[in-house]
């Protein structure tokens, strides 16, 4: 069960831009809980199945809900279940019905998005350094379905910190 007064923050975004060393960076500057990308520890190559993919979002909303009770004012989450519908999307060509019913139960109180204006670092899961601007779009194409609207992260790393903790300032207030 959430506390009422937990905040949940979502870093979103294409890969290899900052969003899995923010969040740890973030959950331990507000001393709180962060969620990592759970796929990452349920799958070692882009070769999956739908079963997996389902598995997967999933063990990612059971980790979000369980961290909820747990947090520290705010949580700070690694990605969501749009994302997980993206590479499902990509990868499988389909998208499983229950990652949409899986993504209403969880509500962010507010989302970033991380840019692709950092060196993109290849690490054995990623593979889609020659795609970063159709994926950039995508990310922002299924945020503009939702009404979402982000803060958008760019820069450098020092200027990205500062840009998300202006705004989490006032998302705490």
């Amino acid at each position: 069960m959430q506390k009422p007064d937990i905040k949940l923050v979502c870093f979103y975004g294409p890969e290899s831009t900052g969003k899995s060393t923010m969040a740890k960076h973030f959950a331990s500057l507000y001393h709180t809980e962060f969620v990592p990308e759970v796929s990452r520890e349920m799958i070692t190559t882009n070769h999956f199945t739908v079963d997996d993919i389902i598995r997967i979002g999933k063990a990612q909303t059971e980790r979000i809900k369980n961290k909820l009770t747990t947090a520290n004012q705010i949580l700070f989450c690694d990605t969501d279940l749009i994302t997980t519908q993206i590479y499902s999307r990509k990868y499988l060509g389909v998208v499983p019905a229950i990652l949409y019913e899986l993504e209403k139960e969880i509500t962010y109180d507010q989302y970033f998005l991380f840019d692709i204006d950092v060196p993109w670092v290849a690490d054995g899961l990623r593979d889609l350094g020659n795609e970063r601007e159709t994926m950039m779009n995508i990310f922002k194409e299924e945020l503009a379905k939702r009404n979402i609207r982000p803060v958008l992260i760019r820069g450098s790393w020092h200027e990205r910190e500062e840009t998300i903790k202006a705004t989490l300032t006032k998302l705490l207030l």
